[in-house]
This record gives C-alpha cells, sequence and structure tokens, in this order.
C-alpha cells in the first residue's frame, strides 16, 4: 500500500510538471531582444515566493537592460522540465532539483546565497515532532506518520530520507503513512497541528516560520539535524552566451541594495560549482529520488 502511494504521489508531480511546458526553446538572454526567461522552485507558498523575489525581476531588468521574466511553478518538478525543455535561461534550484535537471539539460550553477543569520551559504534539514510528542529519537518513528515537502526537495525530501535511512527507517516500507505537503511551510503547519507524527524541512525556513509567528514557538521540537548542505544554487543554460553570464554573475554579487538583499534573506553571493551538489546525487540515487540513467 504504502509503495502504491509513493508512485501516485510521485507520478502526480511528474504530470503536473509537464503539464506547463509543451513549448521548448523558449529561453532569451541577459541582454537580447528576447526576455531572460528565470524560473523559481515554490519552497514555500508560490504566491509568496514570487511576491518576494519581485523586486530581484526589477533588478535584473535595470542592470542587464532587458525584458526578465520570473515565474514560480506550482510544483518543483515543474521548473525542472522548464529548463529541461529550454524554457528557461536562469533557475533557482535546490540541490536535488540541480541534480535532476543535469541529468537531462546542459546546465551548470553558479552561485547562491550567505544566510545573514548563519553567515554560510550552507544550511540544514531538520526532523521535528510536535513538542508534547513521546517521540524523542528518529529510531522512534518507524511505524508512524511522516510528511516531506515535495518529493523533488533536498531538506524536506532528500536529506530527511537520509536520516531515516541513517536510524534504520527505510521511507518507502517502514513509516505507516507518508504524505508529501509540497512545501516546507504546510510540513511544519502539518507537525505543529498534530496532523502527522513527523515531518522534514529546512532549519533556516523554520526559524523564519516561527519568527514571523506562522508557527508559534515552542509548537514544534528538533529531534535531529542533518549535515550541513550546500545553499540553494542559482543554475544557467550552458547554451547562454558568455557575456551573458558573466553579466548576471555580475548582478548578483553586485547587489548592495540592503531592503533587496533582506527580501532574498541573502547577505551576498558566493560562486559554488557542479562537485559541491556531487553528494546530493549519490544519495538521491541510493533513495530512489533521481533516476538511474538509461
Amino acid at each position: 500500500m504504502m509503495l502504491k502511494h509513493l508512485v501516485i504521489v510521485a507520478l502526480v508531480l511528474f504530470l503536473a510538471g509537464c503539464g506547463g511546458g509543451s513549448g521548448g526553446g523558449g529561453g532569451g538572454s541577459a541582454s537580447g531582444d528576447e526576455p531572460l526567461q528565470v524560473g523559481l522552485i515554490p519552497n514555500e507558498n508560490p504566491e509568496e515566493v514570487e511576491a518576494q523575489y519581485q523586486p530581484l525581476e526589477d533588478y535584473l531588468k535595470k542592470e542587464l537592460g532587458g525584458e526578465v521574466v520570473l515565474s514560480v511553478p506550482t510544483t518543483y518538478n515543474a521548473v525542472v522540465e522548464a529548463m529541461v525543455s529550454g524554457e528557461l535561461d536562469l533557475a533557482y534550484f535546490g540541490g536535488l532539483t540541480y541534480v535532476q535537471a543535469r541529468q537531462r539539460a546542459d546546465v551548470h550553477p553558479l552561485f547562491t546565497e550567505v544566510n545573514p543569520r548563519t553567515g554560510t551559504t550552507k544550511y540544514r534539514s531538520v526532523i521535528i515532532v510536535p513538542a508534547d510528542s513521546d517521540i524523542k529519537k528518529v529510531e522512534d518513528l518507524e511505524g508512524e506518520t511522516f510528511a516531506f515537502g515535495s518529493v523533488s526537495s533536498t531538506s524536506g525530501s532528500l536529506y530527511p530520507s537520509i536520516m531515516l535511512d541513517q536510524a534504520g527507517i527505510d521511507y518507502r516500507t517502514d513509516l505507516e503513512e507518508v504524505i508529501y505537503t509540497g512545501g516546507h511551510d504546510t510540513t511544519a503547519q502539518a507537525v505543529a497541528n498534530g496532523q502527522v507524527a513527523a515531518g522534514g524541512l529546512e532549519d533556516r525556513i523554520l526559524y523564519d516560520l516561527q519568527e514571523e509567528g506562522i508557527i508559534e514557538k515552542g509548537k514544534v521540537r528538533v529531534i535531529e539535524e542533518s549535515d550541513p548542505i550546500e545553499g540553494y544554487p542559482w543554475v544557467v543554460r550552458d547554451a547562454l552566451a558568455g557575456k551573458d553570464e558573466q553579466a548576471l554573475i555580475d548582478a548578483f554579487l553586485g547587489i548592495e541594495d540592503p531592503e533587496l538583499l533582506d527580501l532574498l534573506r541573502a547577505e551576498d553571493y558566493q560562486k559554488v560549482q557542479a562537485g559541491d551538489y556531487d553528494y546530493v546525487e549519490k544519495q538521491a540515487r541510493k533513495l530512489d529520488l533521481i533516476a538511474e540513467e538509461q
């Protein structure tokens, strides 16, 4: 029953992603006549993410001297599919969605943000339970209900699965029920409201949800955290002209407006390399979260 449930969820997400991209090759450039197409994964509510990044779209239009179109699909997979089909020039991926995309498209990462609170590009995945739960450690989760975010989320799916696996729990067979909430915020709410016994999400987002009062402080408790994870990469198509790629790098690394940086939850930006995400790919293959090469 659990395997059937997981297959159905994965299929629904795949079809939702495919639905967004019927025409390939729609990408543009940072300085040409065609708009620069930018996509972002919906790691929280898509409408809120789009509103959060609207000032970035305006900034890029000014800095690059051309039209920029920013979009936030409703699923992580839709962003991957749009990049693979050539509809996007630049995408804000998580580590897992990036390695999924690079299996099927010629893309490479450019940079990621330094978090202003932690002072680093890296973050962690955490497993949380209701504060009054009897569950004390990950091993106690066998036979319990568990909430992941998106099936393609690095800290909301892959790393919680790794932590479960390290505790001897296979997320595919050893849990009573698995749900995919679609986002870190909805996972936190599901745990706080007692809808599931536990859930996995990004630590920085949990902190922000608590600071903003969306999740009441003291309602959830962290029982495990992952090793540090390299930050969300901004990923570009290899086919983008070298001058356009450099213009993007200069634009991001040159952001000085404190209000814009605050909206982007960034202190500044640092370059990253493809190899920074090899561990993510290795673990994703082990846990069947990325397809084996044909």
